[in-house]
């Protein structure tokens, strides 16, 4: 595995997984260096595997190169799991952070502190032409709080407090961010993975 394509149009998460693969050694693209215009894939997956497998697996088979795709969201106990896969439009079309924050915060009214213990999860799939999808895994335990602090991050950091911390997901800096959140403990079990390529 020499070149990569990272399945995303997000130019941050792009940078991030770039600088991952460099380190041994291995060209990774995203879909915003491509000058063709890839569609959008449907995820009608139910699981975060389902979903990450579409993207990397329908890209890779259509250009015939290794392709790495992610699926991510929140996972709350209290409501069986939800938003899980549904995370990035919980409150509807068009996505919208705010309102998908404040659907979880109406759900959660009468639920305890000690009830609102919540997850992030992040599903990383890599797709090479010819082999078996790999898929790596990481998670961010914590709990919901009963309102938005922060201003730092994106989708449901603000009303995350992750475990060990009093403070939102949205009140840290992005550098401590990414030292303990569910995106970074997958890419550790993907680094495991690629130094055995």
């Amino acid at each position: 595995m020499r070149n990569v394509l990272i399945a995303t149009k997000n130019a941050g998460k792009a940078e991030e997984f770039k600088t991952l693969f460099d380190r041994y050694g291995i060209k990774a693209i995203s879909l915003l260096d491509l000058e063709e215009e890839v569609p959008d894939i449907e995820e009608t997956g139910i699981t975060f595997e389902e979903n990450a497998a579409l993207k990397s697996e329908g890209i890779s088979e259509r250009m015939n190169i290794t392709v790495m795709a992610d699926d991510s969201g929140l996972e709350i106990d209290a409501l069986d799991g939800r938003p899980g896969i549904y995370s990035a439009r919980y409150a509807g079309e068009p996505k919208d952070d705010k309102q998908n924050i404040a659907k979880v915060l109406k759900e959660l009214e009468n639920v305890s502190a000690e009830e609102r213990t919540a997850r992030f999860v992040c599903v990383l799939a890599v797709s090479i032409p010819g082999e078996p999808t790999q898929f790596k895994k990481g998670y961010c335990e914590g709990t919901i709080a009963f309102e938005e602090k922060g201003s730092n991050g994106f989708g449901y950091d603000p009303i995350f407090i992750p475990k060990g911390y009093s403070n939102t997901m949205a009140e840290l800096d992005a550098e401590e961010k990414n030292t303990i959140s569910h995106r970074r403990n997958a890419i550790i079990q993907l680094e495991d993975w690629i130094k055995n390529q």
